[in-house]
């Protein structure tokens, strides 16, 4: 007689690695068997598009879809496996290294789920398997947002704006981590500082601080006469409960469609909600800046050691003055500024300030790559370079205004 054992069931793989070679991504492999154990496998570009359509992908959850810049040239082939999968149910899990900004813009457009950058941050991919599962469970951010605000506030807060004079001189790093610093140095667990992104083309406060773009923005800027509490706390996202902030709207809309009214009774709203309000400004000058400018206590004007920020910042000046506009709360901040061994940049700074007849009153220091990283990761400088050198002199700028704002309240 022959006797056929019972063989034990079959794992079901519930994700799979997509790459070149998954070799490349080692620490990729490390952190799916550390958050999957034996349920996960590894397919080529070319595998991942025959195993879709095979009974062993019904089980499937998501994928990882791994590449490198060696991969950018078979985007096509990398955006229909995304489309595949998404017509399958399958969330996607973009993981990139030294990926040029447009082709991750083109994948996300394809239907990516999560970015998640190469090498992997500690738990980072967990964190990502985390928000796919709350996506498939949502939880509304609305009612959070919205039980924040209390109804009949008047706090009168206090507004502080960030504006670049060039691209890359660091107003949103400013903007995003002042705003962060300002809600760690709370004492309460009520969120007392909003973050307003008005950059409403190219603004990437949510970016910095892993927060999705939502259409209620657009809705509530869109018709501003009806907004109200509810309305405008259903447009606020919440950052680790200590934050909120309101996103730049989802799809990109013209800067003259918002009127200096939008803006006043949008600033106003945050004002009577909250004790810090920070604002992103674009770069461009538009009917409305002069509404923000008159709102605020001080306008932090970012620049560099070069010749358009020197240019740039003139011209700027000079617009204000040229409309008699106060162009005395203007406090210009000096990003990658030299070392205080620098003697030679220091004298340059110094030259650079009577060129302009301005006052250098806040210089930042060079961040490294710790700065990018932190803001592709999501997270302010506090949280993922805790003693970087910008992170310092952001908190005691931070530091600072509260102060300032607890003697002035004291006076009152």
């Amino acid at each position: 007689m022959s006797s056929v054992m019972p063989t034990p069931e079959t794992t079901p793989i519930v994700a799979c690695t997509i790459s070149r070679d998954v070799q490349n991504f080692d620490l990729l492999i490390e952190d799916m068997e550390q958050a999957l154990g034996e349920t996960w496998g590894d397919l080529s570009f070319a595998e991942a598009l025959a195993f879709f359509n095979q009974p062993d992908a019904e089980a499937l959850e998501f994928v990882a879809l791994a590449l490198d810049q060696s991969d950018e040239d078979n985007l096509i082939l990398m955006s229909e496996i995304i489309k595949q999968a998404k017509e399958r149910n399958i969330k996607v899990i973009l993981i990139a290294e030294d990926v040029s900004p447009a082709s991750l813009h083109q994948l996300l457009r394809a239907g990516a789920d999560e970015f998640v950058p190469y090498p992997l941050p500690e738990t980072e991919l967990q964190q990502a398997i985390d928000r796919l599962h709350t996506k498939e469970q949502p939880q509304p951010v609305e009612a959070k947002a919205n039980s924040q605000l209390r109804s009949g506030s008047n706090k009168e807060g206090a507004v502080f704006v960030t504006h670049g004079v060039a691209g890359g001189t660091g107003a949103t790093t400013l903007a995003v981590n002042l705003a962060w610093e300002l809600a760690l140095l709370n004492p309460s667990d009520t969120p007392n500082v909003c973050l307003l992104d008005f950059d409403l083309q190219f603004g990437s406060a949510s970016t910095f601080l892993d927060l999705q773009r939502r259409e209620a923005v657009f809705e509530m800027l869109s018709d501003t006469e009806a907004m109200d509490e509810d309305s405008f706390g259903q447009s606020l996202m919440t950052f680790q409960d200590r934050l909120q902030v309101l996103t730049a709207p989802a799809d990109m809309i013209p800067l003259d469609l918002i009127t200096p009214e939008d803006i006043t009774r949008v600033i106003d709203m945050a004002r009577a909600h909250f004790d810090f309000v920070v604002i992103d400004m674009p770069s461009t000058l538009v009917q409305w800046t002069e509404t923000v400018l008159n709102a605020a206590h001080i306008y932090f004007i970012t620049m560099e050691m070069d010749l358009r920020s020197a240019q740039n910042t003139l011209r700027f000046k000079r617009a204000l003055q040229s409309e008699e506009l106060p162009v005395e709360k203007l406090r210009y901040v000096l990003n990658r500024a030299p070392k205080f061994t620098d003697l030679g940049g220091k004298a340059r700074v110094k030259r650079l300030a009577e060129s302009l007849d301005i006052s250098v009153e806040v210089q930042l220091p060079e961040g490294g790559k710790q700065i990018t990283q932190g803001a592709d990761h999501g997270l302010p400088l506090a949280t993922a370079a805790a003693k970087n050198p910008l992170r310092r002199e952001i908190a005691k700028l931070a530091t600072s205004i509260h102060e300032l704002s607890d003697a002035q309240d004291k006076a009152a």
